[in-house]
This record gives C-alpha cells, sequence and structure tokens, in this order.
C-alpha cells in the first residue's frame, strides 16, 4: 500500500488541465482572418467562402476538446490520489490535448489531403488511447477495469479509421468512422447503470 505521501492530489491538476483544455477549444477562434479579406459587398456566400474553413475547425476543435475534458473531469473526480507515472502520464495527455488546435487547423484547410487525415486521425487516437490507459490505471485498483470500456471503443473507432484513411484513397470513410466515436458516452452510460445495479 502507498504511502499517502507519494500520491499525488489530482485537483492540483485540474487548474492546470482546465487552462490547457480552454485554450485549445478557442485558439482557432483567435486565427479567424480579422482584417479586409473580402472582395466587394460582404453577403453571406462570400462570408461562408471566405471563413469556412476556418469556422469548421474551429467547431471540431471545440467538439473533440470537450468531449475529452468531460472524461478527464470525471476520471479526476474519481480518482482523486494518484501516483507520479500516472501524473506523468496525465501530463502526456495534456500535451496531445496542447496539439489538438495543431493538427484540427490543418484538418479544416486540407481536409481532403489523405496526409492530412491520416495525420489527425492519428492525432485522435493518441489521444484516446492515452486516455484509455489513464481509465484502465483509474479502474484497475478498485477492480473496475470496465471504467475503460468507453475509451476502449473511442480507440478502437479511430485506429479503424486510421487504417481506413492509410489504405483507402477516399478519405470520407475515415472522417465517417470518427462519428462513431460521439457514441462514447452512452457506452459509458450503460457500463455504469451496470455497475451500479451490481452494487444494489
Amino acid at each position: 500500500m502507498l504511502d499517502s505521501a507519494d500520491l499525488f492530489e489530482m485537483r492540483r491538476l485540474e487548474a492546470l488541465s482546465n487552462t490547457i483544455f480552454g485554450v485549445a477549444m478557442t485558439l482557432l477562434a483567435y486565427n479567424l482572418p480579422k482584417g479586409q479579406i473580402l472582395n466587394g459587398v460582404p453577403v453571406w456566400s462570400t462570408i461562408w467562402a471566405a471563413y469556412q474553413s476556418q469556422i469548421i475547425a474551429l467547431l471540431i476543435s471545440f467538439v473533440v476538446a470537450g468531449m475529452f475534458w468531460i472524461s478527464h473531469q470525471r476520471r479526476l473526480a474519481y480518482q482523486p490520489h494518484a501516483t507520479r507515472p500516472v501524473l506523468y502520464l496525465n501530463l502526456l495527455f495534456l500535451l496531445s490535448v496542447v496539439l489538438l488546435p495543431v493538427t484540427t487547423g490543418l484538418y479544416g484547410t486540407y481536409g481532403n489531403m489523405r496526409d492530412i487525415v491520416v495525420l489527425y486521425s492519428c492525432h485522435l487516437t493518441v489521444l484516446a488511447g492515452s486516455n484509455g490507459i489513464l481509465w484502465l490505471l483509474a479502474g484497475l485498483p478498485r477492480g473496475q477495469p470496465s471504467m475503460a470500456a468507453g475509451m476502449a471503443f473511442t480507440i478502437t473507432v479511430f485506429v479503424l479509421a486510421t487504417l481506413f484513411a492509410m489504405i483507402a484513397p477516399q478519405t470520407y470513410i475515415a472522417q465517417r468512422l470518427w462519428s462513431c466515436a460521439f457514441a462514447t458516452p452512452f457506452i459509458d452510460g450503460l457500463f455504469e447503470r451496470r455497475r451500479r445495479s451490481q452494487t444494489i
């Protein structure tokens, strides 16, 4: 049994992670053109043509970071103390969050390019993989490895999407697979209800 002095209070990590997620969710908004970029009278069609890729990238970055933020916050509440290796793995996870606006910005601008789709899909896989490992490390000491079930599903989706992006010339297959990851909260809810019914 580890001494409490060897454990790190995860609430200290919460402030840092909230800042990192906040920046990742809004950074692309600061890159939106603010000067004169339209020729002629600004109408909806010209505004959309000028801002389309940046707005799509911003929305994707916000939604993806938001999903991982929710999972991260749940995990910090579930595991209030952790060992140093778990802390370092959390920091690596947050580093991958920091890079999210970079790969999302590339995807928003060059979304039809195969190599960009592969890069973005690999990044999503790294995010899901590191988060899944952290959930597993949080659940195993309590005898609840099913805590990582939702992330296991997400990892599978992103790995399959990456493989399709690598071997299929049509990148839309990988892009459609990504949307399956939105089922993760429902899978987590299903396992949560099962755990509660077993404890009653």
